[in-house]
């Protein structure tokens, strides 16, 4: 290992938490529920309303609850209830959701700050 190769390594290591801080770790309040529902379109729904939303999937029919800007899966006909217990959705870019009934819910902004995301 030359002395270049162990600069090259600290300047990577002091500059990921930077990355991290400046990147990932950026969370806006959300604006917008997208929900998508088996091979039906995606639909959304402006999180300010209180209400309950209720989603038909091939197991039955899944309950969202929207409530103070925030949503989440109230019931859902699967057996694990994973999707019930992810908890409240508040901050753009999460993402719950329901597979054995083919609903998932993702939360958005009007305005991002990104193009895309690949994972």
């Amino acid at each position: 290992m030359t002395r270049a190769d162990r600069i090259l390594i600290l300047v990577i290591v002091c500059t990921l938490p930077f990355l991290y801080v400046h990147l990932w770790s950026v969370s806006e309040p959300a604006d917008f529920i997208v929900v998508h529902s088996g091979n039906h379109n995606p639909f959304t729904a402006t999180l300010h309303p209180d209400r309950m939303l209720h989603v038909a999937g091939p197991l039955g029919e899944s309950v969202i609850e929207i409530r103070d800007g925030r949503a989440r899966f109230f019931s859902s006909p699967c057996k694990s209830q994973v999707c019930v217990h992810s908890g409240w959705l508040s901050s753009t870019g999460e993402f719950s959701a329901c597979l054995p009934n083919r609903i998932s819910l993702s939360l958005s902004a009007q305005h991002r700050h990104y193009d895309a995301i690949n994972f």
